[in-house]
């Protein structure tokens, strides 16, 4: 349970990375809320999961899972360039949480 918790609350990570760049600078009312209920829900989730999961291993694949859905998300609505390397790069970085869950 606390794999499927944390999986979720990197999920919100990127939700709130997302929600931060659209509030301009905590200017904007509804991306800012989105941020500060995302960030609750990722920090709950975390802290959460860490109950059972080593700190580094569940650090590391939330720090992995928030950056990975931010920069698809990114690349996907065109606000960043795509590239054959930035897709490649992204693979690693997944199987490289993958391993740390298969090992914990």
């Amino acid at each position: 349970m606390s794999w499927i918790v944390l999986v979720l609350s990197g999920a919100f990570e990127a939700v709130w990375a997302v929600a931060l760049s659209k509030s301009e600078g905590f200017s904007r009312l509804w991306p800012t809320v989105i941020f500060f209920v995302a960030l609750v829900i990722s920090m709950g989730g975390l802290g959460w999961a860490m109950r059972e999961l080593p700190v580094g291993t569940a650090y590391a694949v939330w720090v992995a899972i928030g950056a990975s859905i931010a920069v698809v998300y990114s690349m996907a609505t065109g606000q960043e360039a795509a590239s054959v390397v930035k897709v490649l790069l992204l693979l690693g970085l997944i199987g490289c949480v993958i391993g740390l869950k298969l090992v914990s």
